[in-house]
């Protein structure tokens, strides 16, 4: 059986290699693209039988690829997808393998592909609708730590926290940190909003965040 793919993959060389390989497996490249906005792109235009990408992608060379894959499959449910990485990144991870019920989706580690014939037949299981998951990526994802909805802070945004922590007012952080207190205004904003803390009284949300904060186990004020 044919499947047309569509190959992300931002090393030229690799991603040359790729295509060459899986033409020659009977699973034409129908576009091999360098970036995840491309990827996007290049699937609405061929509607691919499957897509192999790559997650540490540009432009911002994190993991655009994975999450171009997430999108692909909210945008076209049932699209199989391998992502192929040479790390296991599990923010996203298990948001893929939950997508769409998990059918028609894998997870490779790249340096574990040692044999090219069963890697084409887990594209084409995959195509099919079967889940392939490398027990690298599965061990990493049962050792994944409970939420920390502190996590979604920015690195400012946790500085700002952990000042409310110690009682500081906006001003006062604002001195701290040498920022003016229009911009500390709209960190506690985004730090109230990202904790997914109800509209309510200021004051009670300032506590409430503070205590997400004191909740990590990490957390020291000293």
């Amino acid at each position: 059986m044919t499947v047309r793919v569509v190959l992300a993959e931002d090393g030229v060389l690799l991603r040359e290699g790729l295509t060459g390989l899986l033409d020659r497996f009977g699973l034409p490249v129908v576009a091999s693209v360098g970036d995840a906005p491309a990827l996007i792109d290049a699937v609405a235009e061929h509607a691919p039988d499957l897509v192999v990408t790559d997650i540490r992608m540009p432009p911002q060379m994190s993991d655009d690829g994975l999450r171009a894959a997430l999108e692909l499959r909210r945008i076209t449910p049932g699209l199989p997808v391998v992502a192929l990485s040479q790390y296991v990144e599990r923010s996203y991870a298990s948001a893929l393998l939950d997508s769409d019920g998990g059918r028609g989706v894998g997870y490779l580690l790249k340096d574990r592909v040692a044999d090219v014939e069963e890697f084409v037949s887990v594209l084409r299981g995959v195509a099919a609708g079967d889940t392939v998951i490398d027990p690298s990526v599965v061990k990493q994802l049962l050792r994944r730590p409970p939420a920390d909805p502190v996590a979604k802070l920015s690195a400012r945004e946790r500085e700002v926290l952990a000042s409310m922590a110690t009682g500081l007012s906006n001003a006062a952080i604002a001195r701290a940190l040498h920022v003016s207190e229009a911009a500390v205004g709209k960190h506690v904003g985004n730090i109230l909003a990202k904790l997914g803390l109800p509209p309510d009284d200021e004051s009670n949300r300032r506590v409430l965040a503070v205590l997400a904060y004191l909740r990590r186990p990490s957390t020291s004020l000293t």
